[in-house]
């Protein structure tokens, strides 16, 4: 019961400050790609505002892989045949303070990679060395079933576009805004 009380008490400000301290704890790990955890969620919420991005999906972007900073599994884990899910790890944590707008995209990019490699040809031969051995172990390419139902979800749409600058946000020693510059974006969002 307190654990649930002090759950309904956080304020967007504790809220971020959590995230802050995952970031600041994991987020110079790095997952199997030349950036750091940090370095690439900055990267995917900068090419997206970049764009032009509702400010939602620029969040959802920063945040695609908040799973990876709440597991204690290790960098390159993916290398030891492990899928940590962290799509769904982190879409968990998030739907506790962030709308399904945001969320549910979170949720998706693992299968909007899955998709993609499904129904754009050249897709999977442009993925990342970690990108393609994580894709075995998340599933592989869509069926065609698999494929009509994901089109059919209502978030697919965001999903994909966050998978795309999911894709682009692997560039070393590229300079982004700071983590802290989207203190305000991210409370406003809560």
């Amino acid at each position: 019961m307190l654990g649930r009380m002090n759950e309904l008490a956080q304020t967007p400000q504790s809220v971020v400050a959590k995230i802050m301290e995952c970031f600041a704890l994991r987020g110079d790990q790095h997952y199997g790609e030349e950036v750091t955890e940090r370095e690439h969620a900055l990267q995917c919420a900068y090419f997206a505002a970049q764009a032009g991005e509702p400010e939602g999906l620029v969040v959802a972007c920063l945040l695609h892989d908040m799973g990876h900073l709440l597991h204690d599994l290790g960098e390159d884990i993916a290398e030891k045949g492990i899928d940590a899910q962290h799509e769904e790890h982190g879409a968990r944590w998030l739907a506790k303070h962030f709308p399904p707008e945001i969320v549910e995209p979170v949720r998706l990019h693992v299968a909007a990679k899955r998709y993609l490699c499904a129904r754009q040809p050249g897709y999977h031969d442009s993925l990342s060395e970690a990108s393609q051995r994580s894709l075995a172990l998340q599933g592989g390419v869509m069926s065609e079933g698999e494929a009509q139902e994901f089109e059919g979800d209502p978030h697919a749409d965001w999903a994909v576009r966050l998978r795309r600058y999911d894709d682009e946000g692997k560039v070393t020693a590229l300079v982004t805004p700071s983590l802290e510059s989207y203190r305000a974006l991210l409370e406003a969002q809560i």
